[in-house]
């Protein structure tokens, strides 16, 4: 097991805000998948799925996960659907102690109401794509999660504290 903390979960779950944090907290290097494929790219994420399509911007986050593969000392905040390639399970896995951060459907939405960043969610009904996307995406969340954490009415300092605590009762690496 690695010394990382891998956050997964539905977009606007929190799991930059508390990446971030949690990566202070601990003294951890902190890296954002979506950040760093824009930096590789040279593009934000709106202009990869419109030129290349959702698959060539699932096989950039498979890409982003071999390239981190042996860091150690990591809080690694994932993109919403990286759980969706089978081959990224692996690579999740492997890179530490896996985190699911969910929320309700209502603080989703409420979270991204206003971010035109988010391909996935550039249609009529959001909350309905939500709802989809959930329906899709929260078994594979709780098939590769070491720990579910609810962030609903949740300030970040209070997530992290949570992390912290069930790391420490777990005797997991920090």
């Amino acid at each position: 097991m690695t010394g990382n903390i891998v956050l997964v979960g539905p977009m606007g779950a929190g799991k930059s805000t508390v990446g971030r944090y949690l990566a202070s907290r601990l003294s951890f290097s902190f890296v954002d998948t979506d950040h760093l494929i824009e930096e590789r790219a040279g593009a934000d994420i709106p202009w990869i799925f419109d030129v290349e399509g959702e698959a060539g911007f699932r096989a950039r986050e498979t890409a982003i996960l071999d390239s981190l593969l042996g860091v150690e000392r990591h809080v690694i905040a994932t993109g919403g659907g990286i759980v969706v390639r089978p081959e990224n399970h692996e690579r999740l896995k492997r890179l530490g102690t896996v985190i699911y951060l969910t929320a309700s459907i209502d603080q989703l939405l409420a979270r991204t109401a206003k971010d035109k960043k988010r391909p996935l969610l550039q249609v009529a009904d959001p909350r309905a794509r939500i709802q989809e996307l959930l329906t899709q995406r929260d078994p594979l969340y709780r098939q590769l999660a070491d720990y579910v954490l609810q962030t609903d009415g949740r300030s970040s300092k209070w997530v992290v504290q949570h992390i912290i605590q069930w790391m420490a009762a777990e005797q997991r690496a920090l």
